[in-house]
């Protein structure tokens, strides 16, 4: 059985520098950090540790398809987590769904992005998954529409075969954006989050930047007051 949940911040947290501060704001994303601190790990490292008293998860670097088993076996093996701590630059949406399910079939673990990190796009939805959330003053939860577009290569060439081609590759596109929106606005309801959030936030940032002059962000940042109404965060420190 977990232990009771110690609402408290860490001495590494307090002495963290936020990102905005010290790398300054992005000016084609500003309301988010230049240079966020998600860590540059190419998969999700899980590594436990105590901070300040409270066993803690920290979990940093890329989401994989690997992390929702690595996940659930970390927590079957140290039973005694009662934090994860989340900076990351997101990955497979899929597999940030999956864990973030997991998170939430262990009762009352907190998910926490601390003072300075970042948890960007897949790692949105592995927070989600605590049952109690904190996000740091100082913390960013970074959200973007997702896109299906990456592929630039396959998108020229089904442009250079022709119109049906192209007609082909938008129908796959479109399809494939339906299910994972309707595959996220489940994961909010599953979890108490506002489906506004995708609504009012995530659906109205660009999906990919603009060459012209004008508004040009692909990311957004909350703010404290954001986390709050939207029950991203549910616990205020």
């Amino acid at each position: 059985m977990r232990k009771p949940v110690k609402f408290c911040l860490s001495v590494a947290a307090f002495v963290l520098l936020s990102a905005q501060s010290a790398g300054g704001i992005d000016p084609v994303n500003p309301t988010c950090p230049k240079s966020p601190d998600w860590s540059s790990n190419r998969t999700m490292t899980l590594t436990p540790t105590t901070r300040n008293g409270v066993k803690v998860l920290l979990a940093e670097g890329a989401v994989d398809q690997t992390l929702p088993d690595r996940l659930k076996r970390a927590l079957a093996d140290n039973p005694d987590i009662e934090e994860i701590w989340l900076r990351s630059p997101g990955g497979n949406a899929r597999a940030g769904n999956a864990a973030g399910r997991i998170i939430r079939g262990s009762p009352g673990l907190v998910t926490r992005i601390p003072n300075g990190w970042t948890c960007f796009s897949a790692c949105n939805f592995v927070f989600m998954g605590g049952q109690l959330r904190v996000v740091e003053r100082g913390g960013n939860f970074m959200v973007h529409m997702f896109t299906m577009t990456n592929d630039r290569a396959a998108i020229d060439q089904s442009v250079a075969l022709g119109t049906e081609e192209t007609v082909e590759l938008i129908g796959a596109i479109e399809q494939e954006s339906a299910l994972l929106a309707s595959e996220d606005n489940d994961f909010l309801i599953r979890m108490g989050v506002s489906r506004k959030l995708l609504t009012d936030i995530m659906y109205q940032t660009k999906a990919v930047e603009g060459a012209g002059p004008g508004d040009r962000s692909t990311r957004r940042c909350l703010t404290q007051a954001e986390s709050l109404e939207y029950n991203v965060a549910n616990v205020q420190e």
